[in-house]
């Protein structure tokens, strides 16, 4: 599937390192940033009902970046799916440039949250899939992107804890595990879900029919988790 861009061009996987490689100056936080390039690109391509035409429709599936501290991957996708013009990417981090270190929901067109507040993300997600099916919404999926040292701050943990019991089914997390968590989890990331009752997968992170396979799995009455195994994080 693809987006045809304001110049009518249409933009593949191919394109997004050039796209990324637009976007420079300090902070870019270019590793947090490339660990999650794949899982995104999946996710925009193939899963998500959701579409630049679409982005204020009540019934359009919710995707929200946890880990917003290295969005230049996401505004990439974005970028490439026609969400936002190629055009602002060169002023990524800039004064005046909607495209902040941090995605920011009033500037981004696409962007369900401004996230950079690590341990934000999946507690939002749980609130949001509780309004949709509290709203007879159950079509639209919630789906997170959350780092993987993330976890280690405790509001994702009382998230994970809440979803499982309460059967939210329309509730997606994916945890890119780049191995830069400060605290080590007897069985894996994985184990920890589990235990709250949730349906998990442990994937290769830059396989993209394994993601797809993943995310598309059936997971009736339970929340669902794909750990997205990348390179380790070395800067």
């Amino acid at each position: 599937m693809t987006t045809i861009t304001e110049e009518a061009r249409a933009y593949g996987y191919a394109d997004l390192p050039r796209l990324m490689g637009t976007m420079t100056g300090d902070e870019k936080h270019g590793p947090a940033a490339t660990s999650t390039l794949d899982v995104l690109w999946v996710l925009y391509d193939r899963v998500l009902r959701v579409r630049p035409e679409t982005a204020d429709d009540p019934g359009r599936d919710r995707f929200l970046l946890s880990k917003g501290h290295g969005p230049m991957a996401y505004y990439a996708v974005l970028a490439a799916k026609g969400f936002l013009s190629t055009d602002l990417l060169p002023g990524f981090g800039s004064w005046d440039s909607p495209l902040g270190h941090h995605p920011d929901r009033t500037l981004v067109p696409g962007a369900e949250i401004g996230s950079g507040s690590l341990g934000h993300g999946l507690p939002i997600a749980v609130g949001t899939a509780l309004g949709l099916r509290a709203r007879q919404r159950h079509e639209p999926a919630v789906w997170v992107l959350v780092g993987d040292a993330e976890l280690d701050e405790g509001s994702n943990h009382e998230a994970i804890a809440y979803a499982g019991p309460a059967g939210l089914e329309r509730l997606h997390t994916v945890v890119v595990d780049n191995s830069s968590a400060s605290h080590a989890r007897p069985g894996g990331i994985a184990a920890r879900f589990e235990a709250a009752g949730w349906s998990t997968a442990t994937v290769d992170g830059r396989d993209h029919d394994a993601l797809y396979d993943a995310f598309t799995a059936p997971h009736p009455d339970r929340p669902h988790l794909v750990v997205a195994r990348v390179e380790p994080k070395n800067s």
